[in-house]
């Protein structure tokens, strides 16, 4: 079953170069772990993504430019946004794939598709 991502998660960009925490602004409520849990909402470059580093596309500093996130949950929502889980992954239109490395939390939090 997909885990639920919270605000400590990890994410990793294809074509970034280090790892970056996902940082939860949607919702300030629903908790896992002591953890604000993440919905699709939270996509913004920088706010709530943070730079990955060098980007092997522009051979530059790394802007996320995400547009949407896919693999979320199709009935769990919080605020009517769905949520994100460890297998959610979203495209940058620069030409990565952002992907979860850690969901950001110890505790089993599954959600039902």
């Amino acid at each position: 079953m997909p885990q639920k991502l919270t605000e400590k998660a990890l994410l990793l960009c294809d074509k970034g170069a280090k790892p970056s925490q996902l940082k939860v602004t949607s919702q300030t409520f629903s908790k896992a772990d002591e953890k604000l849990i993440a919905t699709e909402q939270d996509k913004q470059a920088e706010t709530n993504i943070p730079n990955f580093g060098a980007c092997a596309v522009t051979h530059g500093q790394c802007t996320p430019a995400v547009v949407k996130w896919n693999k979320t949950t199709e009935k769990d929502t919080i605020n009517n946004f769905k949520i994100l889980t460890d297998e959610s992954t979203c495209q940058c239109s620069v030409g990565g794939k952002i992907s979860v490395q850690d969901k950001g939390h110890t505790e089993k939090h599954e959600v039902y598709k």
